[in-house]
């Protein structure tokens, strides 16, 4: 069984990693490990950020760290909130506020249903020992809806619905999310990747 050590105190995170990675693998956080430490996400890309989370968590100790950096990028808007998604309403914003400015700067660009398309974008760091080891992409598309839905997810899942699909994220029970989500994509290369490491 592989041991990871993910770069967050996210519970809903690191309970959505430990739901699709499986049995095969450990999965903690800053939570249960001590002498951890966070850094504050500089990075211009999604990707930089994750490695930097990957590469200060445990530089000293030889166990496997991952870290990502996830968002929402709205055409509309420019690609935002992007890389801001989880301050986008300032630096300790709930998930509400986010939610709610997102909605507002689309009503305030007059932005109609059918150019409200957006993605989820997820970048896995996994880095060991303080070295960076490789990192893995995933992407779902999808588009915006006006009103939130859905009682499960957290972010901005009660108002992105994935292509393909008539429900919002977090209208989807976590099992069928997490079989194509974008965190679901680049975690299910990160196993393999693990696997192939034996």
């Amino acid at each position: 069984m592989h041991r990871l050590l993910i770069a967050t105190r996210n519970p809903h995170k690191t309970r959505e990693f430990a739901e699709i990675l499986g049995k095969e693998f450990e999965v903690c956080d800053f939570s249960s490990v001590p002498d951890t430490r966070e850094v504050e996400e500089t990075g211009t890309t999604f990707e930089e950020n994750a490695v930097l989370k990957a590469l200060a968590a445990v530089p000293d100790r030889p166990l496997f760290v991952i870290a990502d950096d996830s968002g929402l990028e709205v055409d509309a808007l420019d690609g935002a909130p992007g890389i801001y998604s989880a301050r986008y309403a300032g630096q300790d914003a709930t998930d509400k506020q986010n939610l709610d400015k997102l909605l507002g700067e689309l009503v305030r660009r007059n932005a109609p249903t059918t150019k409200r398309t957006a993605r989820f974008r997820c970048v896995i760091a996994l880095a060991r020992a303080g070295k960076l080891l490789n990192t893995f992409e995933g992407i779902v598309e999808g588009v915006i809806i006006d009103l939130p839905r859905g009682e499960y997810g957290f972010g901005y899942d009660p108002i992105f619905v994935p292509k393909g699909f008539d429900r919002t994220f977090a209208e989807l029970p976590a099992e069928a999310k997490n079989k194509i989500s974008h965190r679901a994509q680049a975690a299910h290369k990160l196993a393999h990747h693990l696997i192939a490491l034996r």
